[in-house]
């Protein structure tokens, strides 16, 4: 079974998680969805890091360290960022953090990533603007997609069969268009939604 959900809060995700291991929904990847495999209902104890590694042998240091303390790695690369653990040892610790501040260092490193994100995307928007490749008033005024000449001047019948002509033009014209600037807003509010989890995660210390 596959779900697709997005998660900024780290807790939430760990808890959502936990409570489909109870439903008998056993969570064994993470892609683009969330992969499940039936198995009997059950309490399982799952958290989630987030971190990158540009080399492979560290990213397995990485992992063979939480092993050691009694948590295994069930899904997550090098480049994912989101690490999910599962507790294996039931003598070992409740949490994969020692202390508050290194739980709120995920979401540290989360925002990074979103806000990175963000501003590479702003100057590919400048190049398309300044070749006229985008037209920006066409945030404000979607009217200006329609290439056809005179077509709001037009009645009737003959607006209608143009119109319906060029719109699904317009849509794929449209999302080219609006990408790059949605996925700067996006980009910049999740990275400072990340940022507001880190902060109230430190005042815990």
């Amino acid at each position: 079974m596959r779900k697709c959900k997005f998660f900024i809060n780290f807790d939430k995700e760990e808890q959502w998680l936990n409570d489909m291991a109870k439903q008998g929904h056993r969570f064994i990847n993470k892609s683009s969805n969330y992969e499940f495999q039936p198995a009997k209902p059950e309490n399982r104890l799952i958290k989630i890091d987030f971190r990158t590694f540009k080399k492979q042998a560290d990213f397995e240091d990485y992992r063979a360290l939480f092993e050691d303390s009694g948590w295994k790695h069930i899904a997550g690369t090098k480049k994912s960022g989101s690490q999910y653990f599962e507790k294996i040892d039931e003598h070992g610790n409740e949490d994969i953090f020692s202390d508050a501040d290194s739980k709120a260092g995920r979401y540290q490193r989360l925002s990074k990533m979103w806000l990175t994100l963000a501003v590479f995307y702003i100057p590919i928007l400048v190049v398309l603007i300044l070749t006229n490749t985008v037209d920006p008033t066409a945030l404000l005024n979607p009217k200006l997609l329609y290439f056809t000449p005179g077509l709001w001047e037009r009645t009737g019948a003959y607006f209608w069969r143009s119109f319906l002509f060029e719109t699904p033009f317009v849509f794929f014209r449209g999302f080219f268009w609006f990408f790059f600037p949605v996925m700067i807003i996006l980009y910049f509010a999740f990275g400072i939604k990340a940022n507001m989890h880190y902060q109230k995660t430190l005042e815990k210390l």
